[in-house]
This record gives C-alpha cells, structure tokens and sequence, in this order.
C-alpha cells in the first residue's frame, strides 16, 4: 500500500516544521542536563538533613551516582538514535530563538499530539541486519518511494523488500523472539552487562554528554575525521553526513514539559519494545490480532494481502506486528518524538536486547526498592529486520485527518486499526468520518481504548478546540457514518506502567469491532462528488 501523495509543502509551512523539529532535537539534548538537575536537587535535600538523619541513609549518596551512572546509559541510546536520524529537511540554516513565547507554537507543530495516557496524560531490507527508511521533501508518484505531503511530515516507505520477509507468520501470543531474558535485581549487574556489549572500552563517562548545563556542545568527545563521536559503533558515516548536534540551532532552551515528553518516549519504548512490555501488549495489542486473525482467516491465500491502516502507530510495535500477521500494515504517526525513535528501532537495531535503558529513574516516588528504581530493561526483544514483516510495511508521517482525508484514501483499506489513538483528536467526529471514508465496503474498523480526551483540561492564550463525547455517543456518531457495531466489551489495562510501582493507574478500556455497510459508502461517494 502505497503513502498518500500530497502537495508540496509551502515555504512557510516548511521553516515552521524545522522549527517544531529543532525544537524536539533539542529536547532529546536537554534530557541529560535536565535529569542532573534532579539529582542536584535529591542532593540538596539531602544535604539539609541532620548528621543522625544522614547516618539512617548513609546509602544514598551512592544512588545519586548511580542514577548519573543510568543517566549516561539512556543518553547513549538517545545520542546514537539522533545521530542515526536523517531530517526531511535541510537542518543547516539559522538559529532559531529560544522557546521562551508560547505564541511560537500555536499550531501542532509543537507536538501536542504526542499519545500519552500515563496518570491523566519499514522498509526495505538491504540485508539480514538493517533496514533502510527513507524519506524526500517533495512527492513522486513515479518513485517507489513517495511522500506523505500532507503540510505536516514525510511518508516513509520501503523498497527492495527481503523477499523472505513474507514466509514467516509469528503465533498470535508471540511478541517476538525475546531470547535469552535477562534478570538481576542488582541494577549493577546488568549496567555492568551493558557497558560490556555496548558501550566497549571507549565508552567510558567522557563519552557521554556531561552535566555542564552552561554549554552542552561541551559534552562531546573529540570526533573522528568522519565527524563522528568516538565509541559510536552505530554510526555509518559513508551513508550520509549526520545531524551536528553541537550547531546553534539545536543549542536551545525548552521547556521543562518538552523533555518529559522525552522520559515519557523512554517509557513507551519499555510498552512497544521491552520484555517488560509484554503484559501490555498482551492486555492491548493480542485483542486486536486475534480479531485481525478471526476476520481474515484466508489472508495468506488471497491474491492480494488485505490492507491495515493503524493511526496513532506509536513506536511502531502494532504496526509491526500486525504486518507479521500477514497484512500490508501502514503507520500513521504525527509526534516527532515518536517518529525518530520508532524509525531508529524499526531501521537501525542489529539483534535483539541491543539497547539498555533505564525507564524508571525519574521518579523516587512509589518504588519498592532502590534496584527496582534502577533497573535496567533490554530492548528490542524482537529485532524487526529479521520478524517476518510482510512486503509492503511502511511507516507514515503525518497528520491523521490531514493525510488520510485526501481522495485517493477513499475506500482504499479493508482495516483500520485504533490503540490508544480517538481520544488524541480535538474533534472525534473528524476521526470517524476519516476511518470510514478510508474502509472500502465491508471493511472492518477495531478500536481499542479510553476516552481520555488529550485536550480537555489543555489551557493556552488561544482556547483549544476540545470535543469529549461519551463512550455511548461515539457509537452514535460511528453509526451515522455507516460504522455498524458488531462486537464490543471492555477489557481491563494499564498504560506505560511500572509493573514493580506502588501505584498502577489502571483503564476499563473499550473494545469493538464496527463494520462499513454497503450503504454508508455509497452514501458518501455521493457526498464527494456532490
């Protein structure tokens, strides 16, 4: 399935997205500066303890090396998936002012629909290991790689499939090959396994960006002739000439709330990517493939592989297993944020359990022991390039209503998958009308969910538009649009949680099953042409 084609994006359009996308780079540089302003701060606090309080806790300020010790460890993983990300754009002009205006963002550039429902809020194989992603600035029916224009972000597709890729349909249960499980509650332990299969002897602290928040060019090691951070064993400088991150323009001040969209990407790669994201994926994801598998039982012997559109694809991990499944899957993804790291997953991983992280240092709040805290967690565990993924696996940047609205999406899916994804809109009518008008007749829409509006309490010097229906209302509004509901019950499920905290917030999720009648789509071809 090919990416929607749009027109060209204008001038202004164009610096306005460079703008949002230096602002995201600079978020992912500010995560390390900003979490040693948290240790600073755990410091202090224990600093004004008294001398027999001191003495209780004498462990602590060992955990405070510890935590800059993790910090390091995630700022490799993020460090190497910056360098590895190759911008739509040309990023080489000027610098941008600092973020200090809200007024520079009034449009959704500035990443608000980033999917979050924590507390309130592919490609062509080149070869066995790595998978290709690309993306151009300008449309091309011509080429086997287009552009998903839509004035928002670039479509990413594939070409020159493995074609092997196709002979391999994974278990319904099976989330991937993990291999071998690591555990240790000694987060020591596995830092240890870490730094030994990544990070090698050049890896050392000095490799990392420091905690100077005067100045964070100064984070750098010397680079190679290639302009390359020593021990970056990623890198591939005879591809293309990476992102300079010390450049100016990405040197800025954002908010605080823009680098906890950052901790946030690292918990949803522990959802989408880590072991211990398997009971989500089981509670949210396993629904919505036995249907798929249920729906389409004769998918592999039909001529042509039916069609999955999944909106909101996140991390990609749906997506990807859903194209395991045997469907020509296509993500559909707005967030910068979410977009790099997936691309950086999807496209860059060697083998499975090649990155560690540390998701869970950020809070001191609700854990049960400091290792929990400090835990490593391994991801991918399942590498993508060798998953079986059906050709034709693609990945599109975009705005959902904005790309998908475009004529030639008319009837052009048999599915349209949603997880997690309707309560993003500011108006939920647009995203039912889209879904519809994308299913050919007959085809089937299955949603999995909240109905946690992302901008009902959302507060600005413009008033956001913010539509919040009930559930009951929302199968009103699908039925007007010739949705028929066939299947529907509620299933229980957390979201990005940390299954060893105190605290789990929990959702009573909703999930159908709808189907596009004969009638509906007539109606609406009239609609269209009238």
């Amino acid at each position: 399935m090919e990416p929607p084609v749009g027109a060209p994006m204008s001038k202004s359009d164009e610096e306005l997205e460079i703008q949002a996308l230096r602002r995201v780079i600079s978020a992912y540089l500010n995560y390390p500066t900003a979490a040693e302003e948290d240790i600073r701060r755990y410091e202090r606090s224990y600093s004004k303890l008294s001398l027999s309080h001191k003495a209780v806790l004498s462990h602590l300020p060992k955990k405070y090396e510890d935590l800059r010790r993790c910090v390091k460890t995630n700022t490799y993983f993020l460090m190497n998936m910056l360098q590895a990300f190759d911008p739509p754009f040309e990023m080489d002009g000027g610098t941008d002012s600092d973020f200090d205006e809200p007024s520079l963002f009034g449009r959704k550039t500035a990443d608000k629909f980033m999917h979050s429902h924590e507390g309130t809020g592919c490609c062509g194989r080149d070869d066995e290991n790595t998978i290709d992603v690309h993306s151009y600035p300008s449309p091309s029916k011509d080429s086997t790689i287009t552009s998903a224009n839509s004035n928002k972000r670039q479509a990413i597709e594939s070409n020159d499939l493995d074609s092997t890729t196709d002979s391999s349909i994974p278990e319904l249960n099976g989330f991937g090959t993990r291999g071998p499980v690591r555990s240790c509650d000694d987060w020591s332990c596995t830092q240890a396994e870490a730094e030994a299969k990544e990070h090698g002897a050049a890896a050392e602290a000095n490799a990392y960006p420091s905690h100077d928040d005067t100045e964070y060019g100064s984070a750098y090691r010397e680079s190679n002739e290639n302009g390359h951070p020593i021990g970056s064993p990623k890198l591939t400088p005879y591809e293309r000439v990476p992102l300079d991150l010390r450049h100016p323009s990405f040197q800025l001040r954002v908010p605080s709330a823009d680098v906890d969209k950052v901790r946030c990407i690292v918990r949803n790669i522990v959802r989408d990517w880590g072991d211990e994201g398997s009971l989500e994926r089981e509670q949210c994801y396993l629904p919505i493939l036995e249907e798929l598998h249920r729906l389409f039982p004769d998918r592999k012997d039909l001529r042509r592989r039916p069609t999955c559109l999944v909106p909101g694809a996140g991390l990609g991990r749906l997506a990807c297993e859903i194209s395991r499944l045997g469907f020509i899957a296509q993500g559909n993804e707005f967030s910068y944020y979410m977009l790099m790291c997936s691309s950086f997953i999807l496209n860059q991983s060697d083998q499975p359990l090649e990155w560690v992280l540390h998701p869970w240092i950020h809070s001191n709040c609700n854990s049960l022991s400091d290792s929990d805290q400090l835990r490593a967690v391994y991801i991918p565990d399942l590498h993508p390039g060798s998953a079986g993924i059906t050709e034709g696996f693609s990945m599109c940047a975009g705005d959902f209503v904005e790309v998908y609205s475009h004529p030639g999406q008319a009837g052009a899916w048999d599915s349209v998958v949603t997880c997690f994804f309707i309560d993003t809109a500011h108006n939920i009518i647009e995203y039912l009308e889209v879904i519809a008008r994308a299913l050919k007749p007959g085809g089937v829409w299955i949603n999995l969910g909240p109905l946690l509006y992302h901008f009902a309490e959302a507060y600005s010097q413009e008033e956001e538009m913010s539509l919040e229906l009930s559930l009951e209302d929302v199968k009103k509004v699908a039925a007007q649009f010739g949705l028929v509901l066939k299947k529907e019950k509620l299933i229980e499920t957390t979201y990005t949680a940390n299954n060893r905290s105190m605290m789990q917030n929990r959702y009573t999720a909703v999930f159908w099953t709808m189907v596009k009648e004969e009638r509906a789509a007539l109606h609406m071809s009239l609609s269209s042409a009238a």
